[in-house]
């Protein structure tokens, strides 16, 4: 057989394949791959933080410039229109205290609107009152602030400079005394002495027997106490060791009452002996102390001019100037 060719077409040559690029996955892609929930559910949880975000910094923005203030107080102005507002002020637990100046105190606001009354403000505001001390502040709704008010207990009179001040077992100043109306309590002198109000009261404490007797008590030279007693006489008691002073006086007038016996002044500021003194005589008298054996009545006297006699004696007359005011 013979083959027939065509002429003028020329043969078809085979072009080689193009090698297909390999496409190079990112690593946060491979990441979300694995993750268990789908790529769109992720998109939306970064869509939302983003856009969270962005609702924070503009919360804050607005925050500073006092726009969710400005709501608040609106709303809280729209309450108390609303009736909740107050209307009423309960107070529990005065004695002594002016009724009137709680009041005062409690209605003292900027707005009366409920939600906008500072507690904590209006409770700071009576702490500054001597005779609270302490003090309970709440709401009743609708209308009525509860203010319980626990009161401090007057203990003494101090005297300093002329000036009469009612003061607690602490020493907080109350309020003043008139000279006319002085209440039935101990008279403490001079300055600071105040301050030394619960060690007096201890040093009281340790004589039972003679706390009702003593009328008044002088600071001495701020360091020692003078004590006057409702006979008249005064008790000068040493610097360092008073208590044990004190009893030790109040053991020898219950052996032998030298309260009431003409004696003027009574000196223990010697740790070793009593010495006393009666009126017009320039001489100071030992007197035997019972505890120590042996030991009697002597008539042994001392200068009255002595190192702390001066010091005694203006104490002395102070005590009593203070004394008869009660």
């Amino acid at each position: 057989m013979s083959r027939t060719i065509k002429r003028g077409t020329p043969p078809r040559r085979l072009t080689p394949r193009r090698r297909q690029p390999v496409r190079r996955v990112p690593l946060s892609e491979r990441l979300l791959a694995r993750l268990p929930v789908s790529e769109a559910t992720v998109k939306k949880a970064v869509t939302w933080t983003i856009l969270g975000g962005a609702g924070a910094a503009a919360l804050a923005l607005a925050t500073w410039v006092g726009v969710p203030g400005m709501i608040g107080t609106a709303i809280a102005e729209q309450a108390g229109h609303a009736g909740f507002r107050v209307q009423q002020i309960e107070v529990t637990g005065l004695k002594r205290m002016d009724r009137m100046t709680v009041y005062a105190v409690a209605l003292d606001q900027q707005s009366r609107a409920m939600p906008l009354v500072n507690l904590e403000e209006v409770r700071a505001k009576l702490l500054r009152y001597g005779w609270i001390k302490d003090a309970h502040v709440s709401r009743r709704l609708p209308d009525t602030l509860l203010v319980d008010i626990e009161e401090r207990s007057p203990a003494a009179v101090w005297q300093d400079n002329g000036q009469l001040t009612l003061i607690d077992a602490a020493g907080v100043l109350l309020e003043p005394v008139r000279p006319q109306a002085m209440p039935d309590l101990p008279l403490i002198i001079g300055p600071g002495a105040n301050l030394q109000e619960p060690g007096y009261q201890a040093l009281l404490s340790a004589a039972p027997a003679l706390k009702p007797r003593v009328k008044a008590a002088t600071w001495i030279g701020n360091r020692r106490w003078d004590l006057t007693f409702d006979s008249g006489e005064t008790l000068a008691l040493p610097e360092e060791g008073a208590a044990a002073a004190l009893m030790r006086f109040a053991a020898m007038e219950g052996s032998r009452p030298l309260l009431g016996r003409g004696w003027l002044r009574f000196d223990m500021r010697d740790p070793a002996k009593l010495v006393a003194r009666k009126p017009g005589l320039n001489q100071n008298h030992a007197l035997a102390d019972p505890a120590k054996a042996g030991t009697s009545a002597t008539g042994d006297t001392a200068p009255a001019g002595g190192a702390d006699t001066t010091e005694g004696g203006g104490a002395s007359r102070g005590a009593s100037r203070g004394a008869s005011q009660g």
